[in-house]
C-alpha cells in the first residue's frame, strides 16, 4: 500500500504529531455524501492504515454540520448506473453497489489505527452508518442525529442496523430506525452512542484532539492489538476471543514497544515508541 498522500475531491487529510485528521469537505452541501465522498473516505482510511506515522485518526466535518447523509442526487443516479435489459443482472449490479458502499465505511473498522468521530451539527442517515464504524464517538452540544432512511422509504443498508444495536441496544435502535425521529446530543450521550458531549464545536475539536494525542503516545502495536481484539470479540464468543488474544500476544508481545515501555517505567521517563 502506497504511503503517498492521494488527491481527494471531497475530504481533506492532514497528519500532525501522529494524529491524522480526516475532514468531510463539502460544506456548501452540508457534507452530503456523494459518490466521490464515499470513494474518498475509503481511500483516506486505507492511506492512514498504511502510514506508519499516523497512529490515531480523527473524523470530523467542515462547515455547520458533520454530514446531512447520503446525497439524494447520487441516489437518483443509481438507476442509470445499474441499467440492464436483464432484470436479474440489474439487481445483481445494485447488490454490488450496496456491498461496495458497505465496504467503504468498513474501511474505518478495518483501519488498524483507532478512529475518533467528532460530530457537530447534523449527523443524518449515512452519517450514522459512518460514525458507527468509528472506535469512539464524541459530539458538541449542538449535534443532532437521525436514522433518516425510513423517511425516504428505504431500509438503512450500510451498517447502522448491524452495528448500532451493539452500541446502544436493540430496543432503542428499533425505535430510532422505525420512526426516523431526531435525537439530540444529550440523548445520544444517555443511550451511549457518544462517549462525551462538549460545549461547542471548538471545544469538541480541542477535546477530541487531546484524547487522540493521549492514545498516540501509547505503544502503537499494543493500541492496534486492542482495536483488533475488541472488534473481534464483538462478533465472536468469549472463548474465540480469548483464543485469538492468546495467539495475537504470542506473535506480538515480545516487541520493541514492550521493552521500551518497561525501560521507561523503570527510569521514570516518557517512553518513545517507533512508528
Amino acid at each position: 500500500m502506497s504511503t503517498e498522500l492521494p488527491v481527494f475531491e471531497t475530504v481533506t487529510v492532514t497528519v500532525a504529531d501522529h494524529v491524522a485528521t480526516v475532514r468531510l469537505n463539502r460544506p456548501e452541501k452540508m457534507n452530503a455524501m456523494n459518490l466521490a465522498m464515499w470513494h474518498d473516505i475509503r481511500r483516506a482510511f486505507d492511506y492512514i492504515d498504511a502510514l506508519p506515522e499516523a497512529r490515531v485518526a480523527v473524523l470530523e466535518g467542515e462547515g455547520r454540520a458533520f454530514t446531512s447523509g447520503i446525497d439524494l442526487q447520487m441516489m437518483m443516479g443509481l438507476s442509470s448506473q445499474i441499467q440492464s435489459d436483464c432484470d436479474g443482472r440489474m439487481r445483481e449490479s445494485l447488490r454490488r453497489v450496496i456491498l461496495d458502499l458497505q465496504d467503504t465505511l468498513t474501511s474505518l473498522e478495518r483501519c488498524r489505527k483507532p478512529v475518533l468521530a467528532a460530530v457537530h451539527g447534523a449527523c443524518v442517515g449515512g452519517g450514522i452508518d459512518l460514525i458507527t464504524c468509528a472506535d469512539m464517538r464524541y459530539c458538541s452540544a449542538d449535534a443532532w442525529f437521525s436514522i433518516k432512511e425510513i423517511d425516504i422509504g428505504m431500509t438503512a443498508d450500510v451498517g447502522t442496523l448491524q452495528r448500532l444495536p451493539k452500541l446502544i441496544g436493540e430496543g432503542m435502535v428499533r425505535e430510532l430506525a422505525y420512526t426516523g425521529r431526531k435525537f439530540d446530543a444529550a440523548e445520544a450521550k444517555d443511550v451511549r452512542l457518544v462517549n462525551r458531549v462538549f460545549e461547542s464545536p471548538e471545544a469538541l475539536r480541542d477535546g477530541v484532539r487531546a484524547i487522540a494525542a493521549e492514545i498516540a503516545a501509547k505503544a502503537p502495536l499494543a493500541v492496534r492489538g486492542v482495536k483488533e481484539m475488541i472488534t473481534y470479540a464483538r462478533d465472536h464468543t468469549v472463548a474465540d476471543g480469548l483464543n485469538y488474544n492468546a495467539t495475537w500476544n504470542a506473535a506480538m508481545l515480545m516487541s520493541a514497544d514492550l521493552q521500551e515501555a518497561m525501560m521507561a517505567g523503570m527510569a521514570k521517563r516518557t517512553p518513545q515508541f517507533r512508528d
